[in-house]
C-alpha cells in the first residue's frame, strides 16, 4: 500500500475579519447516529492545465442514477459540475466498502494516466464542506500547524524513492480513507460534522475466482503497507473506501478555519507598511507642491505689482489658455474613465461585501456571480462618469460616447472570452461555457447593462457643469522642448511602477488563488490595499501633472490616464515572471488561456488605475486656476 505523495505548495488560507459569518440559508445540520451522509463530487482540476473536467469524464464508480446539482453563474462560469456519487457514509459508521470494479479500455487508460502526469485533483463536497488533505506546516515560531489543502491527488508517479513502483510510471489512487469529524453539544441533538478530510492510497486490488459483483472476495484485504500500488495502465481498477468518524471540539461556526488559515499573516501586513510607505513618501511631496510652491507661486502670481514682470516668466500659469483645451480622442478617454469608474466601484463594493462575509466561501461561486452582477448594475456609473468627463470637453457626439461606453471594452473582453471558449470546448472541458449561459450574459449585457450605461449618460449630460476657472483662447499655445524627464515613455514607468509596487505583494496572493487553486479571503486586508492603490494614484499623478504643467506642456487628460494607467504594462509584465517562476503550466491552450485573461485582468487595472489618475489630476487643475486671478 502506498500513500499519495503529499503536495508542496500550501494555501493561502485566512479569515479576512474577525469571524466572518454565514449567509441566511447555510445553516448547520444536525445528523442522527446511522443517518446516511451524502457525498457529492464537484470536478477534477489541475494547476498545470488550466482546464477543470466533470468527475465523471473517468472511468470512476457511479450511482445508478446520476443527478446534477443546480449550480449558480459563478459556478458555471469556473467550470464545477456538482453530481452525486455512490459512497455510501453514515454518522458514526467506521467500516470499509467496495465501490466497484472498473473495466478500462485503451482509450480510458490512456485518458486516466494522462490525468494522473498533468496534476489532477478530486473535488468532493460533504455537508457543503470541501474535501481537504490534512497537511503539516511549520510555523516561523518553531510550532507545527495543521493546514488543508483542496481536493485530493488522483495519482502520483513513480520513482526510484518509491518502494514497488517504476519511474516515471502513472499510479492511481483507487482507495479513499474519508476521516470525518463531528462535534456534538448538549444545546443540539445529533451531530455536526466540522471537518473532512480524505487520504488517498494506491492499492492493486486482488481477489479469488471470477469477479462477483454483488460479494466480492479481495484478497487485499485489510489493507498491508507491503501492497503493490495501482498502475493506471491496468485493464481493471478496483475502487474501494472506508470511514473514519472522529469526535472534535471544534465549534460549527469555526469549521472553515482549517480551510481559511495562512500560516503567517505577517506577509500581509508588511505588504500594507510597503504600500503605506509608498503612501507617505508622496503625500510629502503632494504636500510640498501645494502648501509650499503653490503657495508661493499663487501669492507671486497675484500680486499686482509683479503681473508685468511675470508674462515674461514660465510657469504653470502662463497656459491657463490652453489648460481645458479638448484632447485629442476625446470620446475615447471619455469612455475609458466612464469604464475605469464602474471597474472601481464593482470592486470595492465587492471586496466590502466579503470583507464582511456576506460573500461566504460557504457559497461557491457568489463572489464571480456578485461580481458580474455588480459590473452589470454600475452601467449607470459607467455612463455618468463618462457623460460629465465629455462634457467636461464640449463634446457633441453623444450617441457615440454611449455606445462606446457600453460596448468597447466589455466587448473586447466578451470578445476574447467567447474565443477562448472554443479552444475549452476542444478540449471536452468542463470550463467550458454552455450556450446558454453565454445566453444569460448577453442579456444581462443588452438587457440591463446598455441601458443603465444610456441612462448614466443622460443624467450626466443634464447635469449643469460648474463654470470653468478660465477661458481657452482659440489658437493653441506651442508647447516648448521638453526635459527628458518629461517623456512620455518615462512618465509612464515612474507614474505606474509605485501603484504596482504598492499591491504587489498582495498580487501574489491573489494570483495564486486564480492559477494555483487556492483559497483566499483575506479581503479585510484586500479593502486596505485598494484604498492605498487609489490614494497612491491619485497622489502620482497630481505629481507628474505639476511638474507637466509647469514646463508649459497643457496636453495634461491623457498623459494622466497613461502615467499611473501604466500600471497595467507593469501587471501583465509580471504575469510573465510568475509564469515563469512559480507555475507548470503545460499545454499549448492552457498557456494561451492564462495569458489572454492575464490580458484581460492587466487592462481592466489599467482601465482603473488610470481613471483615478485621471479624476485626480483633473481635481487638481481646477484647484490650482481657480485660486488664480486671470485678466
Amino acid at each position: 500500500m502506498r500513500k499519495a505523495v503529499t503536495p508542496t505548495l500550501s494555501l493561502v488560507l485566512l479569515v479576512s475579519a474577525a469571524n466572518a459569518f454565514y449567509l441566511p440559508g447555510v445553516a448547520p445540520r444536525q445528523y442522527a447516529d446511522g443517518e446516511r451522509v451524502e457525498v457529492k463530487v464537484h470536478k477534477l482540476s489541475s494547476p498545470k492545465t488550466q482546464l477543470p473536467y466533470d468527475y465523471y469524464s473517468l472511468p470512476f464508480c457511479k450511482p445508478e442514477e446520476v443527478t446534477r446539482q443546480a449550480e449558480n453563474l459563478g459556478e458555471v462560469m469556473s467550470g464545477a459540475i456538482i453530481q452525486n456519487s455512490p459512497y455510501e457514509l453514515y454518522m458514526g459508521r467506521s467500516e470499509f466498502k467496495i465501490a466497484c470494479r472498473s473495466v478500462l479500455d485503451k482509450k480510458q487508460k490512456q485518458n486516466l494516466a494522462t490525468k494522473v502526469r498533468q496534476d489532477y485533483r478530486v473535488h468532493m463536497i460533504m455537508d457543503n464542506l470541501p474535501a481537504a488533505t490534512k497537511m503539516i506546516a511549520e510555523m516561523p515560531d518553531g510550532t507545527k500547524k495543521d493546514m488543508y489543502d483542496r481536493g485530493f491527488r488522483l495519482g502520483f508517479m513513480g520513482s526510484k524513492d518509491i518502494p514497488g513502483t517504476d519511474a516515471n510510471k502513472p499510479y492511481i489512487n483507487n482507495h479513499l480513507r474519508f476521516i470525518v469529524k463531528y462535534h456534538k453539544s448538549d444545546t443540539f441533538p445529533g451531530a455536526r460534522i466540522v471537518g473532512f478530510e480524505v487520504e488517498a492510497y494506491s492499492v492493486k486490488h486482488e481477489y479469488t475466482g471470477e469477479w462477483n459483483a454483488k460479494e466480492p472476495k479481495l484478497t487485499s484485504v485489510p489493507l498491508r503497507p507491503e501492497l503493490p500500488p495501482m498502475p493506471a495502465w491496468s485493464p481493471e481498477v478496483i475502487f474501494t473506501y472506508d470511514c473514519v468518524w472522529e469526535h472534535s471540539d471544534i465549534a460549527w461556526a469555526s469549521r472553515w478555519d482549517l480551510y481559511l488559515y495562512m500560516g503567517d499573516d505577517q506577509v500581509h501586513w508588511f505588504s500594507i507598511l510597503n504600500s503605506l510607505v509608498i503612501v507617505f513618501l508622496l503625500s510629502g511631496i503632494v504636500a510640498m507642491i501645494m502648501v509650499r510652491t503653490l503657495r508661493r507661486d499663487l501669492a507671486e502670481y497675484n500680486s499686482i505689482e509683479e503681473k508685468e514682470e511675470l508674462l515674461e516668466e514660465s510657469g504653470w500659469k502662463l497656459v491657463h489658455a490652453d489648460v481645458l483645451r479638448t484632447p485629442p480622442n476625446a470620446t475615447l478617454l471619455a469612455c475609458s474613465v466612464g469604464t475605469g469608474s464602474q471597474l472601481l466601484c464593482m470592486s470595492a463594493i465587492s471586496i466590502a461585501c466579503a470583507a464582511l462575509g456576506f460573500l461566504s466561501p460557504a457559497n461557491r461561486g457568489s463572489m464571480l456571480t456578485v461580481t458580474l452582477l455588480l459590473f452589470v448594475l454600475m452601467g449607470s456609473v459607467a455612463g455618468y462618469a463618462a457623460s460629465l468627463t465629455y462634457k467636461s470637453f464640449k463634446g457633441q457626439q453623444w450617441k457615440a460616447l454611449t455606445l462606446l461606453t457600453a460596448f468597447l471594452w466589455p466587448g473586447i473582453t466578451f470578445g476574447i472570452f467567447f474565443l477562448l471558449n472554443f479552444f475549452i470546448w476542444g478540449k471536452a472541458s468542463s470550463g467550458a461555457v454552455p450556450i446558454g449561459t453565454f445566453f444569460a450574459l448577453l442579456c444581462m449585457w443588452f438587457i440591463i447593462s446598455f441601458p443603465l450605461v444610456w441612462v448614466g449618460v443622460w443624467l450626466g449630460y443634464r447635469k449643469t457643469l460648474a463654470d470653468p476657472p478660465v477661458k481657452t483662447n482659440m489658437v493653441p499655445r506651442v508647447i516648448p522642448s521638453q526635459a527628458w524627464y518629461l517623456h512620455p515613455l518615462f512618465t509612464m514607468v515612474v507614474g505606474g511602477i509605485l501603484p504596482f509596487g504598492a499591491v504587489f505583494i498582495e498580487l501574489y496572493f491573489i494570483m495564486s488563488s486564480v492559477w494555483l487553486q487556492r483559497f483566499y479571503y483575506v479581503f479585510g486586508f484586500l479593502a486596505l490595499v485598494l484604498f492605498i492603490l487609489v490614494i497612491t494614484c491619485a497622489e502620482m499623478a497630481i505629481v507628474l501633472c505639476y511638474f507637466q504643467l509647469c514646463n508649459e506642456n497643457y496636453l495634461w487628460q491623457w498623459r494622466a490616464f497613461l502615467n499611473t494607467g501604466s500600471a497595467g504594462l507593469f501587471l501583465f509584465g509580471y504575469s510573465f515572471v510568475y509564469f515563469s517562476g512559480t507555475l507548470e503550466i503545460m499545454g499549448v491552450v492552457s498557456t494561451m488561456l492564462y495569458f489572454c485573461y492575464m490580458f484581460i485582468t492587466s487592462t481592466l487595472f489599467a482601465l482603473s488605475t488610470g481613471t483615478v489618475g485621471f479624476l485626480a489630476s483633473w481635481w487638481f487643475v481646477l484647484q490650482i486656476y481657480g485660486a488664480v486671478k486671470v485678466d
